[in-house]
């Protein structure tokens, strides 16, 4: 496949693969370049600079020397460069999917949605900048006692591979609270954070936005630089501890987005149909293949549904069309790397090893057409018991787990059972059963009778290994700030 390949529109690859800070471009100090090529087919998309401790220095140097002017710019001309940014992804969404389904091997389909969400993401914390607001404490006749809201400074998010523009725009919440931020985009997809960086080039003054790309070293250098206030992180639950340990060094304030085994769990009373769209839906397979951390990888049927809603869900997913990038019309995509292509099949033999029934796919894909990618067949397991691997370690790859239950206690302290608590999928039309056990489920993010979708303004986060923090909502923008109490005596 030739990048131009596509029905409507050429490919446009970022012109400068440098890192950004300070306004401009800059080669890493090393040197040092690492290759960038698509996962779907193997071809080639140029290279990129890899940053080391050098590199991050000079860019958490150029944000701190933007810091003061842009924490002191009227909150609604920040918000309004906010906007305008959001505005140009939204005049650019289609380039900016294209980019992202090429480099991370995502549906096309499911890479628009991520720029729109990211868009609507940033204007929201564009609105909410008066909303960063202090309070006054009664003390006494004489004295006036106030709190105020202020900057933290200099705020890193390091993002992960499988939502790489919607990782950019989380400068939204920081940017509005007059923060300056630097990206760290994930290693293998660091295309569209460039071409942001192209686009967005004269809408933020010199240091604010800034980009330093790369893998490990680069993002240690982040969490470990004395000049940085506060990491964002989204990854694995190891990487996030060890990212935790590293800015305890300087006491740095976390926001840890952190994985995920999700519940799904179907009631008797639930309708099948329904059901089984929503475990399609929940486990991300059109999505990211499944590479999500809030992906419902643990299905939960009742013994009175259990046959008739796992051979429901084996029709639905089976009909799900995997394809290229340029297939406009593909619903599911490819794993974004041989490591994660080796690490799912690798839970497929683990399942059988373990005594599973494999009831649908747990393959590469034969079509000739996608022979040069990461592609592996949906997958659904069978007869899953809670001591199997594959019911108890997050895969991160196209992989659903069904099980089945009886009595509803035991079933949600088998769904409480793991370390993770991060989402949870409810299937019922029994108002009492929803609301008490979605009382009782420990997880941050609760569907009843939906599953997958965010909604702005909505704090998303997760309970014990899940992470710490919540996003997406007014808590991500108080989180990037720190009160100061004042206390006046009056004369």
């Amino acid at each position: 496949m030739k990048l131009d390949d596509t029905p409507a529109i050429k490919y446009r690859l970022p012109a400068i693969r440098q890192h950004y800070y300070d306004g401009g471009w800059h080669a890493s100090v090393a040197g040092v370049e690492m290759p960038v090529s698509s996962p779907a087919t193997g071809v080639a998309l140029g290279v990129a600079s890899v940053g080391d401790a050098q590199d991050v220095g000079l860019a958490v140097a150029a944000a701190a020397r933007a810091f003061p002017a842009w924490r002191d710019m009227p909150s609604q001309q920040r918000a309004a460069r906010i906007r305008e940014a959001a505005d140009i992804l939204r005049r650019n969404a289609e380039e900016l999917a294209w980019l992202d389904a090429i480099d991370s091997g995502n549906p096309f389909n499911a890479m628009v949605y991520d720029v729109e969400i990211s868009a609507s993401y940033m204007d929201y914390f564009a609105g909410l900048v008066t909303e960063i607001k202090g309070a006054t404490i009664p003390i006494r006749a004489g004295v006036l006692n106030y709190t105020v809201r202020e900057p933290l400074g200099v705020i890193a998010r390091i993002g992960a591979f499988n939502h790489p523009l919607l990782f950019v725009s989380k400068v939204g919440a920081p940017l509005a609270a007059g923060n300056t931020v630097i990206i760290k985009p994930a290693d293998q997809t660091p295309l569209s954070a460039l071409r942001v960086a192209e686009l967005w080039h004269d809408v933020f003054p010199p240091g604010v936005f800034n980009i330093v790309t790369g893998g490990r070293d680069a993002g240690v250098a982040l969490v470990e630089h004395p000049q940085v206030a506060k990491i964002g992180f989204i990854g694995s639950v190891a990487a996030g501890r060890a990212v935790m340990q590293a800015a305890g060094k300087t006491l740095k304030a976390l926001t840890l987005e952190l994985g995920g085994k999700n519940a799904l769990i179907g009631c008797a009373d639930a309708g099948i149909d329904e059901l089984a769209e929503g475990v399609v839906r929940g486990m991300n397979f059109r999505y990211v293949t499944g590479q999500s951390c809030n992906s419902t990888s643990r299905v939960f049927l009742h013994e009175d549904i259990h046959d008739a809603a796992l051979a429901e869900i084996v029709r639905r997913v089976a009909a799900l069309k995997l394809g290229l990038p340029s297939d406009r019309d593909a619903e599911v995509g490819c794993l974004s790397s041989q490591a994660q292509f080796d690490k799912t099949l690798s839970y497929v033999r683990m399942g059988l090893e373990d005594g599973a029934r494999l009831a649908l796919g747990g393959r590469k894909s034969g079509d000739p057409r996608l022979a040069s990618g990461f592609f592996v067949e949906p997958t659904v397991f069978a007869d899953v018991t809670d001591d199997m691997r594959i019911a108890r370690e997050e895969i991160f790859g196209p992989v659903v787990s069904v099980l089945k239950w009886k009595d509803e206690d035991d079933m949600l302290a088998r769904v409480n059972a793991l370390e993770y608590g991060l989402t949870c999928s409810i299937w019922t039309h029994d108002l009492d059963r929803a609301h008490r056990l979605a009382a009782k489920v420990q997880a941050g993010y609760i569907w009843i009778n939906g599953a997958s979708t965010h909604y702005v303004g909505v704090p998303f986060g997760g309970y014990k290994q899940s992470g710490m923090g919540r996003e997406e909502s007014i808590e991500e923008l108080l989180a990037c700030t720190q009160i100061k109490n004042i206390n006046v005596t009056l004369r």
